[in-house]
């Protein structure tokens, strides 16, 4: 597709799913969310779609209970689109997982160690950082940790860098009781990125969609595609629902990251312009498309030039 507007192609394209929250069996989280249907619908809503993700990063909370058959019932569910997309796959430690489990099952290691690691996707880093604490459902990151991070982050990436943690380094306002289980901390994070070539922070944890800068650089919370959390519950500290998931598509440009939120699931179309019409489109003058699709008066707006 020609650019219509003023700005070149994303260099990148990245899927950012979180708490997909699995169980072994493949029960029912509360006895009531199928969180493996739930997230086959995502990535098949993602594949039938035109966007083409150079990585899946799954944020944390891959397993509910951390079992190793939740594990393998996850890559049976992810690795086989991924391989047809032609897409790396991300995985990051939450506080639902365990090290152990979480390392043997997805890189064969089985080890207790901080699950961090770097990706290299065609020049742009992907730092996955874990800020899980084990036995605990809050987030830390060690000193060891910090200046792992910090070394790695002393030489800048072609294309920058992306962290993908579970526990976003940002406030809560809309959910106090959260407060108790963030990111403890968090200066002592900011103060090892500020300055470096980090250009956006990917994190779940919240099961629900949040944005925040942090040092200048922009933090992107996705919600879960298992279930979320009402955010208006009246008189209620958590109230989680199955509804509302989504996933993001991050699209990094040379100058900037868009984030972008994508509801899970089927719905009613209330309008459209079919995508047979790209052609006409594209064989247009730049002039002749703000006479048609701009101008308020033009046959297309005013509903006399069929839209579908």
């Amino acid at each position: 597709m020609i650019p219509l507007g003023q700005h070149p192609d994303p260099s990148h394209v990245i899927a950012h799913i979180s708490d997909p929250h699995f169980l072994a069996g493949g029960r029912k989280l509360y006895g009531a969310v199928d969180t493996e249907q739930n997230l086959g619908k995502a990535l098949a809503q993602l594949e039938r779609s035109d966007i083409r993700p150079e990585a899946l990063v799954f944020t944390g909370d891959l397993a509910d209970l951390g079992e190793p058959e939740a594990y393998e019932r996850l890559r049976a569910t992810v690795e086989p689109v991924a391989e047809r997309m032609g897409a790396q796959v991300v995985w990051v430690m939450g506080n639902h997982d365990e090290r152990l489990q979480y390392s043997r099952a997805l890189f064969g290691e089985g080890s207790q160690a901080p699950q961090d690691r770097v990706y290299d996707i065609r020049g742009l880093r992907i730092i996955s950082l874990d800020t899980t604490v084990p036995g605990y459902h809050h987030g830390a990151l060690s000193e060891e940790q910090l200046e792992w991070l910090g070394d790695v982050l002393a030489t800048p990436a072609e294309h920058g860098t992306l962290i993908a943690v579970h526990h976003p380094p940002i406030p809560t306002p809309l959910l106090w009781a959260m407060q108790m289980l963030e990111l403890h901390d968090q200066h002592r994070f900011v103060e090892v990125i500020e300055g470096t070539d980090v250009r956006s922070i990917l994190a779940g944890h919240l099961h629900y969609s949040s944005h925040s800068l942090v040092a200048g650089i922009p933090v992107s919370v996705a919600a879960a595609t298992c279930y979320t959390l009402d955010l208006s519950a009246k008189d209620r500290l958590l109230s989680g629902r199955d509804a509302g998931q989504s996933i993001n598509i991050v699209h990094a440009y040379p100058d900037r990251i868009v984030h972008s939120l994508i509801p899970i699931g089927d719905s009613p179309e209330i309008s459209g312009v079919d995508a047979e019409h790209r052609a006409q489109i594209e064989a247009m003058s730049p002039d002749e498309r703000i006479a048609m699709f701009s101008k308020k008066d033009s046959p297309f707006n005013l509903g006399t030039e069929p839209a579908s």
